[in-house]
């Protein structure tokens, strides 16, 4: 325990992974913690997350996992280095929930779902005497520097001796996360970048055919190429285009794409696992009087939707020659017109820019308040990044709260 930080008052502003796990660390150390947040229960978007079996995180070396983030990878970099997946393992198992790593490399409790853990967290946090209060938005501070809560009771004011931001981005605001929070900083002067979806679907001007018949189907096992770069994996065609985890790892150059431009061109490749020769082939084995779609259905496999997503690509009259179609089968061209709002996003892109915040995380502009979690602008595409670097910056942001705290300055 740091004598300096014992008992000393600190408010964690933002009930998610970001600032659960800073009011921990800091309640570890000594400090009282007081956790506020404005929906009526914490942890509400973590276990949204967990409907799909909650990635934690990711297997892969830690090289190529600091990659994952982009622009914000420079900043991120040592703070997820300090408390890597390993660590993030162990604080999970540590609670009592066990882990697997899963055929694509993420890792997932083994209970599959996030209130197991959540209730095992916060049956920590009470053992460490951290006070919970829910119903609690954040309004900024008043004249004197106090934190301004509106409440059911009415508006109450508190001065901690430091205060811990973890308020999230913008997506799915009915889940806690509004981005309220970006008028009151931008009104105190710190720097931000302005809030964008990231992870989200992308719009697509389909036909009457595929938005009616094929909504909620999957195209799995393809390949999505955008500019340079090929990912391998699953789409989920929707009444209003494409999503999934193979779109949302392009979502950050497609959404720079059509904002700069107005539309984005990407590249489906339905058979990744087959070059166009031998799909051809296939294709001239079979008699020529079939119709086209029992020519795909029977020589490649191929489904409904993936020759429908053929034709909305190429035309309806698909060419008949086996090298052709082969090729078109290995080039699908789309082109999105939209992305879905920020509202609808797995995460946000945007918020406090690191140039805002020293090493510790605390605002330049407002010295004694820290910053983490989905706040800090950075993104990260699914797979168990975007977890991992909230759980992070939640302990980098509490390491600076202690090492200011042990300096004996308040806010």
């Amino acid at each position: 325990m740091t004598p300096a930080a014992k008992l000393r008052p600190v408010a964690v502003i933002g009930g998610g992974p970001a600032g659960l796990m800073a009011a921990q660390v800091l309640a570890e150390r000594g400090c009282r913690v007081t956790v506020y947040d404005r929906m009526p229960s914490v942890g509400r978007k973590f276990l949204m997350a967990g409907r799909g079996g909650l990635n934690l995180t990711h297997s892969e070396a830690i090289e190529p996992f600091l990659t994952r983030y982009g622009a914000g990878a420079a900043r991120l970099a040592p703070l997820v280095e300090a408390f890597p997946p390993s660590a993030l393992i162990a604080w999970a198992e540590g609670l009592g929930q066990a882990t697997f790593v899963g055929s694509s490399g993420r890792v997932f409790p083994k209970a599959l779902k996030a209130s197991p853990l959540l209730r095992a967290w916060l049956g920590r946090l009470r053992e460490l005497g951290v006070e919970i209060k829910t119903r609690h938005d954040w309004q900024g501070w008043d004249a004197d520097g106090a934190l301004r809560f509106k409440t059911p009771d009415g508006e109450t004011a508190v001065s901690p001796d430091a205060t811990l931001l973890a308020l999230g981005g913008a997506s799915w605001p009915k889940l806690g996360s509004t981005g309220g929070w970006v008028d009151v900083l931008a009104g105190a002067g710190v720097v931000l970048s302005p809030l964008r979806p990231a992870n989200a679907g992308f719009d697509v001007a389909w036909s009457e055919i595929v938005r009616d018949r094929f909504a909620g189907q999957p195209l799995k096992g393809v390949a999505i190429t955008f500019g340079r770069v090929r990912v391998r994996g699953e789409a989920m065609v929707t009444r209003h285009g494409l999503e999934g985890g193979a779109i949302y790892a392009l979502s950050a150059p497609l959404r720079d794409a059509i904002g700069a431009h107005g539309s984005a061109k990407l590249w489906i490749d339905l058979r990744p696992d087959a070059k166009a020769e031998e799909l051809a082939a296939k294709l001239a084995l079979q008699p020529a009087h079939q119709s086209l779609s029992n020519r795909l259905r029977k020589a490649l496999h191929m489904t409904p939707l993936e020759t429908n997503i053929l034709r909305e690509a190429h035309g309806r009259d698909l060419p008949s020659d086996p090298a052709a179609l082969a090729q078109a089968i290995k080039g699908v061209p789309l082109m999105l017109c939209g992305m879905r709002p920020i509202a609808r996003a797995i995460s946000t892109a945007g918020g406090v820019a690191f140039d805002a915040v020293d090493g510790d995380l605390m605002l330049a502009a407002r010295p004694g308040v820290f910053v983490a979690g989905e706040m800090l602008d950075w993104e990260a595409p699914t797979g168990g990044y975007l977890l991992q670097a909230s759980f992070a910056t939640g302990m980098a942001a509490a390491r600076g709260v202690l090492r200011r705290l042990e300096t004996g300055v308040v806010q």
